[in-house]
């Protein structure tokens, strides 16, 4: 809708996603952070066999003729990391913290790579350059005079390699603390959590090859043109084929509407686009699980109504392969449809003829990103996927499955390596006989207790292998005071941001290499490994000339670190480090499935780990796969007041995670800003706002837990009814720290009860 009045940065975006808009915004991306020359050679190199994996999101590489493996989201992740401006200790010797906190977080960033390790000097209020041995030294007699390992929080980036995210873990556990607060906590811990339950295994079942042979694609709850902008090659190739593509999201987004393949060279020259959601349908914020409940009441309607000869279910799979399955129909046919179109916001015969199209189909793909997990009931939520799933038998064969959508490139592979702060008891056993000393067994903190342990005083340390934990999480105001608390903070990272200000008795910042430059070691370069969100583990080289000589790997840092803390260590730290092999013949020795690690990574493309699901094969209690019941049909805590909204947080397209590229979201028509709360027109009328109003945003959770956003402008937008929507991690300020699914603790950032009104 256009706006009533002129606002400044708000105007219509009618191009496609993709396209020539991504040809022109990664031009600009290059230009504002690397030379021409040496960008298109580094950019070429990107998810090639003998390149480096992209340090963006992690949907995997396909083999096929193009020249370029890259997106435009992509590019700016590679140029962002190997750009040519530097922030070196001339910096900091120029600028307080005090005075940098009042920097936004674009930027802090745009000022370049780090290039030395700095600690903090409260007296002068600045970050000094300080030696790698002597941080080492210092930090490790700090970790040492802790008198309890689980006052120390361990963070892990979803950016890190297996490689530094092995060697961390053993860290970790030889210090004695089971605390690994990882990125994989605020996103997708609903499906590491929901899925073993289901299905027997916390990962995706799907490989790229699926979606060559899938007859439909159910996508909920994501926008892969900014958040997985590769993805929109394969979607592109599906619709192009005539599968259809049938969206659920509370947002129109212009990915999942029309996209323009780059590598279309037809498309390309003749300005077309291709429809991608062949049914596009706008559930209200926190109406995902009704809207399942919705489709899964009207198959076991249909197949009721057509008797024994019913094709609807699959009653053979659910005979064999499946338990649970009464008392989950029970409950469908005991929920009525009134409540089911009240809660999803979606007509029942909309969700009929979703439910038509899931029978015609042979092999279906269910896709899912963080709109269904960031809830109160987000592992429900991935449950009732799995559900829909499993009513057709669509697991164990080619194009079916489910397919979560992981963010950072290798957030799934840092779990499989081990970080997680609940152990299995083989793989303790396993380090103990490889390693020689016994980890400890009980649970430790993920990231919302890991935060709630610092605010409450009782974690003193805080250690970050990558990240911008801090800013990431709920409730800055609160993580902001507790971390400035801290005895010490250690931030392993490439580039300065927030987190790095928020200094506590001793701070350090240590630079470590990005993805993009060689990692010279003592037997030579190395490679690292990463896995992707369909668990093919496959290696990455760097080849850039390191932005500073005084850079350290990941795994060279951490190995410096646990050699000076623990000096009785039974871990060879810098014997590890000296050949990265001798890192994987540990995870080798560890984790099955890594079986010939450093041959089968030899292999241009990698290897895939073992997924039971694909062969029907369920590693749970049962032996079977579970129909797990949603009670009820609220994701979240109700609220009765018609004036509330639910609010969800969502990314920018100049944005990855927490880190700001610039202040552009043209495909959804702002430009230069990001003081923005997107609106349904009805909502804003019935409050008496009109568009360019300035807002405040006040939660409705009662019982002393409101927040307050202010200084927002109200911005049209096509949303569904009864939800808004602003920018992440802006809107943070807005969700409670304990606002979280309790079965997984995932933060509930994606539907927050809100009153909307003018500021005065």
């Amino acid at each position: 809708m256009m706006a009533d009045k002129a606002i400044p940065g708000i105007r219509p975006y009618d191009a496609p996603a993709g396209g020539w808009g991504a040809l022109r915004a990664t031009a600009k991306a290059i230009q504002e952070q690397m030379n021409a020359p040496e960008a298109t050679v580094t950019l070429l190199r990107t998810n090639q066999p003998e390149g480096f994996d992209c340090p963006g999101c992690a949907w995997p590489d396909k083999e096929h003729k193009s020249t370029f493996r890259f997106c435009e989201n992509g590019a700016k992740a590679v140029t962002w990391e190997a750009t040519n401006k530097r922030v070196p200790p001339t910096f900091f010797a120029s600028h307080t913290v005090t005075s940098l906190r009042e920097w936004s977080d674009y930027q802090l960033e745009d000022q370049g790579r780090l290039t030395h390790p700095m600690a903090y000097n409260p007296e002068k209020d600045i970050y000094e350059a300080v030696s790698w041995d002597e941080a080492f030294a210092r930090i490790g007699a700090i970790l040492r005079s802790q008198a309890d390992p689980n006052a120390v929080e361990f963070y892990t980036s979803g950016r890190a390699s297996n490689e530094a995210a092995f060697l961390y873990q053993l860290f970790a556990r030889e210090y004695g603390t089971n605390n690994f607060p990882d990125c994989s906590n605020m996103c997708h811990e609903a499906t590491s959590v929901g899925l073993p339950q289901s299905i027997g295994i916390g990962k995706g079942t799907v490989s790229l090859d699926d979606f060559d042979h899938c007859e439909l694609i159910i996508a909920m709850g994501h926008n892969p043109g900014t958040n997985h902008p590769r993805m929109m090659g394969t979607l592109h190739e599906v619709a192009r084929r005539g599968a259809p593509i049938i969206v659920f999201n509370p947002l129109r987004e212009r990915a999942l509407e029309r996209f323009a393949d780059p590598q279309d060279p037809l498309e390309m020259a003749t300005f077309g686009a291709t429809e991608i959601a062949s049914t596009y349908l706008q559930p209200k914020v926190g109406g995902d699980a009704a809207a399942l409940k919705g489709i899964m009441k009207a198959l076991l309607e249909m197949d009721e109504v057509l008797g024994p000869e019913s094709v609807v279910l699959d009653h053979a799979f659910i005979a064999e392969h499946t338990h649970g399955f009464e008392a989950f129909a029970a409950d469908l046919r005991a929920t009525s449809w009134r409540d089911i179109e009240t809660i999803s916001g979606i007509p029942e015969d909309e969700l009929r003829k979703v439910a038509e199209a899931y029978t015609k189909s042979k092999a279906t793909i269910v896709t899912y990103g963080m709109g269904i997990t960031q809830h109160s009931m987000g592992t429900q939520n991935v449950q009732q996927i799995a559900n829909l799933l499993l009513l057709r038998g669509n697991f164990g064969k080619p194009g079916a499955g489910i397919c979560p959508l992981r963010g950072h490139s290798n957030v799934q592979g840092d779990r499989t390596v081990g970080i997680t702060e609940k152990p299995g008891a083989a793989m303790l056993q396993r380090i103990e006989q490889t390693f020689g000393f016994r980890p400890p067994a009980a649970h430790g903190h993920d990231a919302v207790a890991g935060m709630q342990a610092i605010v409450a005083g009782e974690s003193k340390v805080l250690i970050c292998l990558g990240g911008n934990l801090a800013v990431a999480l709920p409730d800055p105001e609160a993580c902001f005071e507790a971390v400035r608390r801290l005895e010490l903070s250690v931030h392993i990272a490439t580039k300065l941001n927030r987190s790095h200000l928020l200094t506590g008795k001793h701070s350090f910042i240590l630079p470590c290499l990005g993805r993009t430059e060689r990692d010279m070691q003592a037997t030579g370069p190395q490679s690292v490994t990463v896995e992707d969100s369909m668990s093919m583990v496959h290696a990455s080289r760097g080849k850039l000339t390191p932005a500073s000589e005084a850079l350290k790997s990941e795994p060279a840092i951490v190995a410096g670190m646990a050699a000076a803390t623990l000096p009785e260590s039974k871990v060879p730290w810098m014997h590890l480090i000296e050949d990265y092999d001798r890192i994987r013949n540990g995870i080798e020795a560890v984790f099955p499935g890594f079986e010939k690690f450093n041959e089968r990574i030899r292999v241009p493309g990698g290897f895939r780990l073992p997924l039971p699901p694909t062969e029907r094969i369920w590693n749970t209690p049962s032996g079977k796969a579970e129909f797990l019941r949603f009670t009820g049909l609220q994701e979240d805590p109700v609220f009765t007041d018609p004036t509330i909204l639910k609010l969800t947080t969502l990314r920018s397209h100049d944005q990855y995670n927490t880190t700001i590229y610039g202040l552009d979201d043209r495909y959804r028509g702002v430009f230069g800003r990001r003081d923005v709360l997107f609106m349904n027109e009805y909502d804003l009328a019935e409050r008496g706002i009109a568009e360019g109003d300035e807002l405040i945003v006040e939660t409705a959770f009662g019982k002393g837990q409101e927040r307050r956003m202010t200084k927002v402008i109200a911005v049209v937008y096509k949303i569904a009814r009864g939800s808004v929507a602003t920018y992440y991690p802006e809107g943070n300020c807005l969700v409670p720290l304990d606002y979280i699914d309790k079965e997984s603790g995932t933060p509930s950032y994606k539907s927050v009860p809100v009153r909307v009104a003018r500021a005065e």
